[in-house]
């Protein structure tokens, strides 16, 4: 099974930006559909973004002109640039390899408060 670890979450101001990444191991990551997802306090777990091995995006509609996935091979990283960040983007975040569904990293918080 892969190994996720997540990083770079934080409290920011409306409007502010942040940049997470995910670290993998344990699986051929070069050809990983790989995801992020986002769980919010008394909220069911949201799919966010997504990105193919040869670098396909896919966004929710809530994040689209605000958010980016991109992927570095080289690293085993898969990062979420997320910018014109609103209170609704508070949640923790969890990326996932999506040939392994039911293995997820502890997460990064991400706060959004003025």
């Amino acid at each position: 099974q892969v190994q996720l670890v997540e990083s770079g979450g934080g409290l920011v101001q409306p409007g502010g930006s942040l940049r997470l990444s995910c670290a993998a191991s344990g699986s051929i990551f070069s050809i990983s559909l790989m995801a992020w997802f986002r769980q919010a306090p008394g909220k069911e777990r949201e799919y966010v973004a997504r990105i193919t091995a040869n670098g396909d995006t896919n966004y929710v509609t809530s994040v689209k002109g605000r958010f980016t996935i991109s992927r570095d091979n080289a690293k085993n990283t898969v990062y979420l640039q997320m910018n014109s960040l609103k209170p609704e983007d508070t949640a923790v975040y969890y990326c996932n390899n999506v040939l392994y569904p039911n293995t997820w990293g502890r997460g990064t918080q991400v706060t959004v408060s003025s």
